[in-house]
């Protein structure tokens, strides 16, 4: 009798032990971390991610809308990236170039020269033609390259248009053909299409060669004048496009440029050209308007082109991811 009553309390103590030892284990094992009488728990809060900067600002095709007063507008960039090409729905259309094309001049000469040294007084011409736009220094470079004011018969391209179409895959682009000014370079026919393929030709090396390519581009990056500081066989050309790029994209590298720019009187309209190249784009933007209205109107035409295509826009703000919640 005795050891059954001992028996019998030590299973009850057991029995005890266990009913005080399973709710601790589950506890455990349900992670319940409760403390204090309240039976309340704290969760970790997950912090937010740090705000994310937008991309660079760059030019990127885009819709553009400009209320123009002219004969003919028309624009069309390259994504150098890709060789990707949007543009204006008549960028296959031509105007004349003007001294736009000296770019090509200068770049056709020196890249003739291979390791040749041109005379200085060759390299002050090329520097001249493109700084200034100096008519009579691009002339000089012209002739030394093999051009000709009279091209072969029946329209055909001189020797230094013909390279600029075969080297730099131009397709809509033919000589001038106003009568009396046959062969003149600056009235080469080119299509906003070809203008950027231009800009794109010089900077990857095809047009000038290895040796002479960062000569030009610095060249183009130090064209110098107002729209205002104009004269009669040179000319201000430091405007258009390089005006409406903001502060964002010009700090990221030198921006080359080349503008051609004439009032003719025989159509009574201004001929303007604009081009800017960088090491991801190359917008060229060619218009015709009235000679009643000044070249600065032209020129700002093609800095609002510039403005209306950067992308993201300056001063966008940044994106800040929200919370993904708690665990």
């Amino acid at each position: 009798m005795r050891s059954r009553v001992i028996l019998v309390l030590a299973v009850m103590a057991v029995l005890l032990g266990t009913g005080l030892l399973v709710p601790t284990a589950y506890a455990k094992l349900s992670g319940d971390d409760t403390t204090g009488g309240s039976g309340g728990g704290t969760a970790e809060k997950v912090p937010a991610p740090a705000p994310t900067a937008p991309p660079a600002p760059t030019l990127a095709a885009a819709p553009v809308s400009v209320d123009f007063n002219g004969q003919f507008f028309g624009w069309s960039l390259m994504d150098r990236e890709t060789g990707q090409l949007s543009g204006s729905k008549n960028m296959t259309s031509t105007s004349s170039t003007e001294s736009m094309f000296k770019v090509w001049i200068v770049s056709d000469y020196l890249r003739q020269l291979d390791k040749r040294k041109p005379p200085a007084a060759m390299l002050k011409y090329a520097s001249a033609a493109i700084r200034d736009s100096n008519d009579d220094a691009a002339n000089r470079l012209y002739a030394a390259a093999g051009g000709s004011y009279r091209p072969p018969g029946g329209g055909q391209p001189d020797p230094v248009l013909k390279r600029a179409i075969s080297i730099c895959g131009l397709t809509d682009t033919k000589p001038g053909n106003v009568r009396g000014y046959e062969g003149w370079w600056s009235f080469t026919r080119m299509s906003p299409r070809d203008a950027a393929r231009l800009g794109d030709c010089v900077a990857d090396g095809k047009a000038a060669g290895p040796i002479w390519t960062t000569w030009v581009l610095n060249e183009m990056a130090q064209v110098r004048g107002s729209v205002s500081k104009q004269l009669a066989r040179s000319g201000g050309g430091r405007w258009g496009i390089i005006d409406g790029l903001p502060a964002e994209i010009k700090s990221q590298g030198p921006v080359a440029m080349k503008n051609g720019w004439t009032p003719l009187s025989y159509d009574g309209n201004w001929h303007v050209s604009c081009l800017a190249v960088t090491d991801k784009w190359s917008l060229a933007v060619m218009m015709r308007y009235s000679i009643k209205q000044p070249l600065s109107y032209g020129a700002k035409v093609c800095a609002s082109v510039a403005t209306q295509l950067v992308t993201p826009q300056p001063g966008a703000a940044l994106k800040v991811p929200q919370p993904v919640g708690k665990l």
